[in-house]
C-alpha cells in the first residue's frame, strides 16, 4: 500500500505523518525513513530539518543564504539530505514494517541519490506514507491513494490512513 499525501503549505502533513507514526508505534511496528520540520527565529521560517525516524539524527535539509543548491530563497544541504535522508530510507527498505517519507518535492529532488531511493520506495512491496508537495503529487497518483489534505478533511483523512495501514500491518 503506498499513501501520498498533498496539500497547500501548512496544512499539517508533516503532523499527520508523525500522529501516524507514534500511532503505529504503540503497536511495536518498526517505522524508518525521515521527517523534515520548519525551523523558525523569531516566528520567521528561515529552513528546514530532517530527521531520521529510526535514529533519531538530525540535520539541515535547508536554509535562508546564500549557496547552491537553491530552490528559491533556500540553500539546499545536500550532504545532510544524503547522509540522512536517503540512508534513513535504504534502511526502512531493508527492515523497516512502514517507510515515511516527508517530503517529497523540489529541495529534496536536488538529490539524484534521493530520487533514486524515493524510486526504490514506491516500487518495493513495503507500505509506504509520503508527504509531496503539491508540484509533485501528480507524478504519485497512479501508484497508491494520494490524499489532498484540508484543515477540514485531516482529522478523517488520519483515521483513514492508520485503519488501512492497520489492515495491511495486522499490529
Amino acid at each position: 500500500m503506498k499513501i501520498f499525501i498533498t496539500g497547500l503549505p501548512g496544512v499539517g502533513k508533516t503532523t499527520l505523518a508523525l500522529k501516524v507514526t507514534e500511532e503505529l508505534k504503540t503497536y511495536n511496528l518498526k517505522i524508518g525513513g525521515f521527517i523534515t520540520q520548519e525551523v523558525r527565529e523569531k516566528g520567521r521560517r528561515v529552513g528546514f530539518k530532517i530527521k531520521a525516524l529510526d535514529t533519531g539524527e538530525e540535520g539541515i535539509l535547508a536554509w535562508v543564504g546564500e549557496g547552491y543548491p537553491r530552490v528559491g530563497k533556500y540553500v539546499v544541504n545536500l550532504e545532510d539530505l544524503n547522509r540522512i535522508g536517503v540512508l534513513a530510507i535504504i534502511r526502512a527498505l531493508e527492515d523497516a514494517d512502514l517507510i515515511i517519507i516527508d517530503e517529497i518535492g523540489a529541495m529534496e529532488y536536488k538529490s539524484r541519490e534521493f530520487a533514486e531511493a524515493v524510486e526504490k520506495a514506491v516500487k518495493s512491496e513495503k507500505p509506504l506514507l509520503a508527504t509531496v508537495h503539491r508540484n509533485y503529487a501528480k507524478r504519485f497518483k497512479d501508484y497508491g491513494k494520494l490524499y489532498v489534505l484540508t484543515p477540514e478533511n485531516r482529522e478523517y483523512i488520519r483515521q483513514e490512513i492508520i485503519h488501512n495501514l492497520k489492515a495491511i500491518l495486522k499490529p
